[in-house]
């Protein structure tokens, strides 16, 4: 039996049951990337959410942790290359299911894209330390470079890179942390428990940024044909990778804003905060160690954000719903070579043309993060829609299934109202620009791609029935396996 489902899920052409559990929560750990929030892009989110910091990083943890719920109702039952794709497609329908593949790519790309930018930031400014100062487009360049080369050349050397480089910088960044608040002498922010000068609208303008901060946590699900018993280990990761990311976020936040007390500087204008606090501790060579586990985690997530991008572009042509060539895979490699090639591409054009217009590698940062979010929130409502749906087809929902969906999209629809924010309201007040124009934005992308597939979809009148076919073919693989 054992081969025999091996066969079924290598049809893609992809490498079949080669990723351990570890290796499959080290792809959602390195699109999440918690190492880079408290080493460099925390300032962001405190710049919104201000003392209320560690409570959106609270909110996102409850709020996800229903919604990997609803992505486990699929992940327990079937698994494909196209990760939520394909589940909504199932849920919902094709239509929904190419809004969700449409949102995912964007949201894919553009993490990596932010994050390339603070690659380059990073790396620009440890260089700097030396003398030397390259270029951002060249910064750039090697970022995308070298993640096109790891993600072209096999998912499992991928997975261990990035085990890796997350499990160091974690530690790193624990130690730092300790003895940060140890110099504090353990003591309690009463003005963060208390939440001093905090409103309900900043702690939910924060939230957007804080769900690009845990975005990807279920990029796991992408690598449902390369998973070694892929209906436990990908819910198990998806899960896990949410509780340990917002637990750190959590943990570190409090941590750092603390430090930054009474030091005359502040967090939110600082890009290398862990830096900053343990050269005032007088350990700076332990910052300079954060500071390379960051540089490290930052090339991870660029890494991890295409080899999710690519599957799904790898998936959704095998669909008819893009060029052929984009659904092969290598020969040898057994990767999706010329859709990974084509993310790395546009990974890379994006922020270099940001660059040549001169917006600041740091503020890319947070534009690109922001506007990755939505595609991020549309896809996490859209699974939680179609958890009950599909559970309620299978003649499988139960009462506390219908509970968690509501949930998981209620509290999705905290950030969603807090980034569009309600005219002359004081607890949620429209955004200051450019966010105020980032939903719009995305709302504009998703109009012209969905006209694009329904175009698409006249010309071909069994683009439809095809879609649904190649779904069905992929849950049908599992029908015989009980839920973990």
């Amino acid at each position: 039996m054992k081969q025999e489902i091996s066969s079924h899920r290598s049809v893609h052409g992809l490498k079949p049951d080669c990723l351990s559990f570890t290796e499959v929560l080290a792809q959602s750990f390195a699109v999440i990337a918690p190492t880079t929030i408290p080493a460099s892009n925390i300032g962001l989110i405190v710049a919104l959410s201000g003392n209320g910091t560690w409570l959106s990083f609270l909110i996102g943890l409850i709020g996800l942790l229903f919604v990997s719920i609803n992505i486990n109702q699929f992940a327990s039952r079937s698994a494909s290359p196209g990760s939520l794709y394909s589940y909504i497609t199932k849920g919902l329908g094709p239509t929904a299911g190419v809004i969700c593949g449409w949102s995912l790519v964007l949201a894919y790309l553009l993490t990596g894209m932010s994050v390339l930018c603070g690659f380059a930031n990073f790396s620009g400014m440890l260089i700097g330390h030396l003398g030397i100062h390259p270029s951002s487009i060249t910064l750039l360049a090697i970022g995308a470079g070298i993640s096109w080369y790891a993600a072209y050349k096999d998912i499992q050397i991928s997975a261990v890179a990035m085990l890796l480089i997350e499990a160091l910088s974690i530690l790193l960044i624990a130690i730092l942390c300790i003895i940060i608040w140890a110099h504090k002498g353990f003591a309690l922010d009463m003005s963060q428990l208390t939440l001093t000068g905090t409103t309900p609208g900043s702690v939910a303008t924060g939230l957007v940024l804080v769900m690009f901060a845990f975005s990807g946590f279920e990029s796991a699900t992408s690598l449902g044909d390369e998973a070694k018993n892929p209906l436990r280990t990908i819910p198990k990761a998806v899960k896990g990778s949410v509780i340990l990311a917002g637990l750190f976020y959590i943990a570190t936040t409090y941590i750092e804003v603390l430090g930054f007390r009474d030091t005359g500087v502040a967090i939110t204008t600082t890009e290398e905060p862990l830096g900053f606090l343990s050269q005032q501790l007088g350990v700076g060579f332990l910052g300079e160690l954060v500071a390379l586990g960051a540089l490290l985690s930052f090339f991870a997530c660029i890494l991890g954000s295409i080899n999710p991008a690519a599957r799904i572009f790898f998936l959704m042509a095998r669909h008819g719903l893009f060029h052929s060539s984009l659904g092969t895979a290598h020969s040898s490699n057994k990767t999706p070579h010329v859709a990974v090639t084509m993310c790395s591409l546009l990974t890379f054009l994006v922020p270099a043309v940001m660059s040549v217009f001169q917006i600041k590698l740091f503020e890319s940062m947070g534009y690109l993060g922001a506007i990755c979010s939505y595609g991020f929130l549309t896809v996490y409502i859209l699974i939680s829609i179609a958890a009950p749906v599909y559970l309620y087809h299978i003649r499988q929902l139960r009462l506390r299934d219908i509970v968690f969906s509501i949930l998981g999209v209620g509290f999705m629809m905290i950030p969603v109202l807090g980034s569009v924010g309600i005219p002359g309201s004081t607890l949620f007040p429209v955004p200051e620009a450019p966010y105020d124009i980032f939903p719009y934005i995305f709302l504009l992308y998703l109009v012209v791609t969905c006209g694009w597939f329904n175009i698409k979809r006249l010309r071909s009148p069994n683009l439809i029935v095809g879609m649904r076919q190649e779904i069905e073919k992929i849950h049908a693989r599992f029908n015989d396996r009980k839920v973990p």
